[in-house]
C-alpha cells in the first residue's frame, strides 16, 4: 500500500516576500537594505516601487486614447501639386497603397499605425486594472505581455518616419511638394504617450497581489 504524496504547493516566493529588491533595469536581486542606493551591476537607484506608477501610467494612457481619435480622423499629411492639393489620414492611406496595388505596405501600414497602437492601450489597460483589482490570474503571462509592449513600441512611429521621408524626398522636385498634417501631430503624441505610460508602469505591482494572498 503506497503512501499518498503530499499536496503540491500553490505558494511562490517573490522578491518582496523574501525581502529582495528586484532592480527594474537589469533585475538583479538585492537585499532590501539596498533600497535608496543603486543597483550593484548597473547603477540603477532601486527602490521597491516605481513613486505613483499607477497614476502618471493612467495619466499617460487616457491621455494617449483621448489623441488617438484626431490622429486618426485628420490629415497625416497634405500632398500640393499642380492638379491641386489633398489631405490623406491614415487610413485613406492604407486605401490608397491597397487600391494602387501595393497591399504589403498597405497591410504594414495598418498595423504600426493603427492596429499595434490600439493594442498597446488594450493591454496596458488590461494590466492597470489587474493591479487596481489585484488580480492573480496568470501573472507570468501579464509580465510577459508588458515585456511585448516594450519590445514592439519602438515600431509605433513609422508612419511618421514615413511622411518625413515622404516630405524630404517630395521637396526635392519642383512639381509638389508634401508636408506633415494635423494627423502627424496627434499620431506622434499618441505615441510618445503610450511609450511613456509603459515606462511609467511598474510589473512589479501585478506580483504584489500574489504576496496579499499568500499573508
Amino acid at each position: 500500500m503506497s503512501a499518498a504524496l503530499p499536496a503540491a504547493s500553490t505558494t511562490v516566493s517573490t522578491a518582496a516576500s523574501m525581502r529582495l529588491l528586484s532592480c527594474h533595469a537589469c533585475g538583479l536581486l538585492s537585499t532590501r537594505a539596498l533600497e535608496g542606493l543603486h543597483c550593484p551591476r548597473c547603477g540603477t537607484a532601486l527602490h521597491r516601487r516605481k513613486l505613483n506608477s499607477l497614476a502618471r501610467s493612467w495619466a499617460f494612457l487616457i491621455a494617449a486614447m483621448i489623441l488617438y481619435i484626431p490622429a486618426n480622423l485628420l490629415p497625416m499629411m497634405t500632398a500640393q501639386s499642380i492638379l491641386g492639393t489633398t489631405h490623406d489620414t491614415i487610413l485613406s492611406g492604407v486605401v490608397f497603397f491597397w487600391i494602387s496595388g501595393s497591399k504589403a505596405l498597405a497591410i504594414l501600414v495598418l498595423i504600426a499605425s493603427v492596429v499595434v497602437p490600439l493594442l498597446k492601450m488594450m493591454a496596458l489597460t488590461m494590466l492597470l486594472l489587474a493591479v487596481h483589482f489585484r488580480c492573480t490570474w496568470r501573472i507570468r503571462q501579464q509580465t510577459r505581455l508588458y515585456r511585448l509592449l516594450e519590445v514592439i513600441g519602438r515600431w509605433s512611429m513609422l508612419d511618421i518616419f514615413v511622411v518625413a521621408m515622404l516630405a524630404a524626398l517630395v521637396r526635392a522636385g519642383k512639381l509638389a511638394t508634401i508636408t506633415p498634417g494635423p494627423g502627424a501631430l496627434a499620431f506622434a503624441a499618441v505615441v510618445v504617450l503610450t511609450m511613456l505610460a509603459s515606462l511609467s508602469f511598474d510589473p512589479r505591482l501585478l506580483w504584489d497581489a500574489l504576496d496579499a494572498n499568500n499573508d
